[in-house]
Order: C-alpha cells, then structure tokens, then sequence
C-alpha cells in the first residue's frame, strides 16, 4: 500500500482496497518512508503489515515496536543494509532481507545469497541471517515452499561456506534445477506484452514560458530516493531553460498509454553538462521520464523510446544509443548478461556525459514516484508529496 497519505487520511477507496485484502488473508506490504508518531500507527492500525523504506535504525525500531515487519532493502539505488544491520542482534525475528529495484549488472554479482555472506562476515548470527531470507518470510506470506521439516517439499540450496554463499545446488520440489553452473531446465520465453500507445513529441511542446518571479526546482539526490523542493528566481528572460553552471535541468514525464503533450519541469542534481537519457522505467505508473541540457536531445531520447515502445536511450546530441525493454516497457525477455551489458554502456554514457550518480537511470525511475517526498513530476504536473497535491511549477 504506497499510499500511505491515503490512509492516514481515511480515504474510502483506498481503505476499501485493504479490506478486501484481509477479507483473502493477505498481508498488505507497507511503504511509508519516514512516517513516524501519531500518523505510523494509525497506518499501522489499517492492517499494514510491513515496510522496507526505512533509512534509519531509529525508524525501523519504532515500526518494529509497533508490530510491523521491517523488510532490509539493499538495492541499486536505494540501500539500506548498513544503516539497518543491527536489527539482526536486536529483532532477528522481525526482519527479512531483499533487493528491489537492482540493476541486471549488480544482479550478475550479487543478490541476496551475497548479502548474506557479507551480514556472516560481519559477525551476525548465521542462522538469523539465514533466517531472514527464507524462514521469515515464507511464513509472513504463507509461502508454498519447503522449510526442511519432515513433509515439505525439498526447496534448498548447496553452498560452499556461509563466508562466500557460492551456491552448488539448488533444488526445487526435490528435484535438482541448476548443478555447479549448469541450468538444468529448459527455458521458453513467452509472448512479450505490452500497453504502449503514445506518438512521438516535438520541440515545441517542451518551451516553458517564464509566468512568474520563482520557480519551484525538484533536488535529487545520490543512493536516495527522497527529493527536496528548491525555490529559485527565474530572472526576466521570456522562457526559462537550463543552466549547466548550476545544474539546472529539464525534466519531463511523457504519458506512454495516450496521447497527450508531456509535463515539464526543471531539476537538479542528476549533473548533465551536454545530451540527455530517458527511460520508460518509471515507478509506479511507468511513463516516459526524461532528464536533459536541452530540448532537441530530450526530443531524440524520448522519442526513440516512443520508437522501441519501450525502453532505455541515451544521446550525447549527436548519436542516440538505446536498450529496448520489450516486455511491457519495463523488461527484457533477453539474457541477464546481455542485457547487464547494454545496461552498463548506457549508465557510462550518461557520466560520461556528465553526471556523477552512482545509478542515473535507477535515480531517473523514481523521479516520478508520487509517494516518497517532497517534490515529484508525474504526467499531469509537479506533484508536492507533503501536500499530497499537485502544485504549480511557477510561484507568482
């Protein structure tokens, strides 16, 4: 339930939705970020069940005490591990480990198998490490494997040692499925899906005319999903654009199921000096979303992803490099390691471009996500998370 405002706030459709939930005996997963006091409790009371936006230890303990289940996140752009680690001494039973949102390069390398060997290494217990990537939440979400008890399917892994998690084996309904490097099953891709039905954009669309003394800026920031809201002067110029200098860049977010014109907005942060990258990777309805020094760059970008129906794509204002995501937008049905390939090529192209975060297109993604403060872009507009309302770009 991302809308936590919705129900701190008591809104009928939203409550409706968590009833009909527990009425099934589902458990309903949080995302609160930073929610604290009076209004954590009452978005506990509705029935949430867990959360995994926690940043801070402070944070999750008082989740904790309150009942709900604090889920680690150790992902691309958001990482949480470190911060949250002491959870393993003091409610190993309360927590469960994952990844969400991890790039196909960073998943070649590492995912929940080596998280667990870096929490051993660091000292935690082995089995409540263990525990939490496996017994914890196969109980929580009345998972359908197998535990090691007598009766239970044999769902298990073969590692060399805890310290290195290097899987051997595993094993699937008592049968062996992978065997020291070798996949043991037959894969058969599907037909790929997907809702795409927008035109390209033109330059014209993009011109933001200067209607007022200050402009509300939207701030990332790198390893963090959480944005700040600037208020800068926009000076006496007929239209307000870009500025290198101070990092000031277009942003826009180009509605992928319909056609209508694109919402602009200005942003900082992301560090572009020349070209621009799009992405049709945008949580949670997954749009166009394009960051750019200029309007002709964020035109090509944008449009070739119109063009893949789908996708990543980078320019440097000459050439146009792109990664389609033929599976509803937001995957590929190709191999991890061709894929982590192409991914990889396009995140250097955009620092070579100019930009120093860590994930550019995983910090692009959430850009557009209307429920993690403060200030976001979606289809229709500047989106002030505080408020929980859209808000004008110019403050006259």
């Amino acid at each position: 339930m991302m809308n936590f405002p919705g129900v701190i706030n008591g809104n009928e459709e939203v409550l409706k939705k968590i009833e009909i939930a527990r009425k099934l005996n589902k458990p309903v997963d949080g995302h609160a970020p930073g929610l604290r006091g009076p209004d954590l409790r009452k978005y506990i009371a509705a029935g949430i069940t867990t959360d995994h936006e926690c940043n801070s230890l402070e944070e999750a303990l008082e989740k904790i005490s309150l009942g709900m289940k604090v889920i680690i996140r150790e992902g691309s752009a958001g990482r949480n591990l470190n911060a949250l680690k002491d959870l393993y001494r003091l409610y190993p039973g309360m927590i469960m480990l994952s990844s969400d949102d991890i790039h196909p390069e960073m998943l070649l390398k590492r995912h929940l198998d080596k998280l667990i060997a870096i929490l051993i290494n660091d000292g935690y217990d082995l089995f409540d490490v263990i525990r939490s990537a496996t017994v914890n939440p196969v109980i929580h979400y009345n998972l359908d494997a197998g535990l090691l008890r007598p009766g239970d399917n044999a769902d298990f892994i073969i590692t060399d040692n805890p310290s290195q998690m290097n899987v051997m084996e595993t094993w699937i309904n008592g049968g062996k499925v992978y065997d020291h490097g070798k996949v043991l099953f037959e894969y058969k891709s599907g037909i790929p899906v997907n809702n795409f039905h927008c035109s390209r954009i033109h330059k014209n669309e993009l011109t933001v005319k200067n209607k007022g003394s200050e402009i509300r800026l939207i701030t990332a920031f790198d390893g963090d999903l959480f944005t700040k809201e600037i208020i800068h002067e926009t000076g006496t110029g007929i239209n307000f654009k870009t500025d290198t200098s101070e990092d000031i860049l277009k942003i826009i977010v180009k509605d992928r199921y319909r056609d209508a014109g694109p919402a602009v907005a200005f942003i900082k942060g992301f560090g572009l000096k020349k070209g621009a990258f799009a992405s049709s990777v945008a949580h949670d309805s997954h749009n166009i979303i394009a960051v750019g020094v200029n309007d002709d760059d964020i035109v090509a970008v944008v449009n070739e992803i119109v063009r893949l129906k789908g996708g990543l794509a980078v320019t440097d204002g000459e050439k146009v490099s792109s990664l389609q995501l033929n599976v509803a937008g937001i995957m590929s049905d190709k191999p991890c390691a061709e894929v982590a390939e192409q991914y990889e090529y396009l995140s250097n192209m955009t620092r070579d471009l100019g930009s120093s975060l860590s994930a550019p297109f995983m910090t692009l993604s959430f850009m557009a996500l209307l429920v993690i403060p403060e200030l976001k872009l979606s289809d229709r507009g500047l989106f002030d998370v505080r408020s929980f309302c859209h808000v004008p770009l110019f403050i006259e």
